[in-house]
């Protein structure tokens, strides 16, 4: 814990497609926030994770009417004096999709999030200064061979203790 015993214990996600699985109280239950990086899937699986525990999330491009009135395609917050850059199609560093790109080089983020690729992928970019993660994909939709997800501690600027995460081989 920080100075201020105020360290945040976050657990990233994408790419679910609608898709539950029961390891994700396990894996998910002991942070203090969820986030996930698009293409949640429905309202009712975005409930699911709220019920864990506090949810920030974006839409994603298979995200319905509903998911994309309840959730932003970007958000920009700050935790822990961590700014934060989420959105779903992001890109990476080197490729950032176009939407993002302006937002990204007007004003870099310390951590920027995104999903869409459902490639597991965490890379700095020196240029921007910030790290990029991509959490993979969570749900059984899609050429992944294998689902995860990321864990990690913002604390007091510092992105700390990144755990990868395999939830099961893709069936």
């Amino acid at each position: 814990m920080n100075r201020t015993g105020k360290m945040k214990k976050i657990g990233l996600l994408s790419d679910t497609h609608g898709y539950w699985d029961e390891k994700f109280e396990t894996y998910l239950s002991s942070c203090d926030e969820i986030w996930h990086a698009g293409d949640i899937g429905s309202l009712e699986l975005a409930g699911r994770f709220a019920a864990l525990g506090s949810f920030r999330a974006v839409y994603g491009n298979i995200d319905d009417y509903k998911t994309r009135v309840a959730y932003p395609q970007t958000q920009r917050f700050t935790l822990e004096n961590v700014e934060v850059l989420m959105t779903h199609i992001g890109g990476y560093p080197g490729r950032y999709d176009s939407s993002i790109r302006a937002q990204l080089f007007a004003r870099p983020p310390k951590l920027f999030i995104s999903g869409h690729s459902h490639i597991l992928k965490v890379m700095y970019d020196k240029k921007l200064g910030c790290l990029h993660m991509n959490p993979g994909a969570a749900g059984k939709y899609g050429f992944h061979r294998v689902r995860t997800l990321l864990r990690f501690v913002l604390d007091e600027g510092d992105i700390r203790d990144l755990e990868v995460i395999e939830i099961g081989r893709q069936e």
